[in-house]
């Protein structure tokens, strides 16, 4: 009986030294959420964008993705299709020609507008 109320005695102090840490905390996370108000939202930059060519291309998917490597998923995302069927129009770049080629089996390219 003796050790129980020695360590029942010594619980106290720890739980009076929590309270006094969570107190603590309490005012450092006062002090933050203070700090983060007056912060200022930063400046959005603005991407130059290049005119476009007038050159474009029409591409339908006519493959499905399914078993395909993820590379080649991606590509198609890129080229903004998703599903068999989807249509993009997009400007004729060497880029986009590239991933193309890349995705030749999967997809048809329907006009080459000038």
């Amino acid at each position: 009986m003796a050790e129980t109320k020695k360590t029942a005695a010594k619980a106290k102090p720890k739980k009076a030294a929590s309270t006094a840490k969570k107190a603590e905390t309490k005012k450092t996370a006062a002090k933050t959420e203070t700090k983060a108000t007056t912060k200022k939202p930063a400046a959005k930059k603005t991407a130059a964008k290049k005119a476009p060519s007038g050159k474009t291309v029409t591409i339908t998917q006519t493959g499905s993705t399914i078993g395909r490597k993820a590379y080649q998923r991606k590509t198609l995302i890129g080229l903004g299709l998703n599903k068999v069927g989807r249509s993009s129009t997009l400007e004729d770049t060497p880029s986009v020609r590239g991933m193309i080629a890349s995705v030749a089996h999967l997809i048809r390219v329907e006009d080459e507008a000038a």
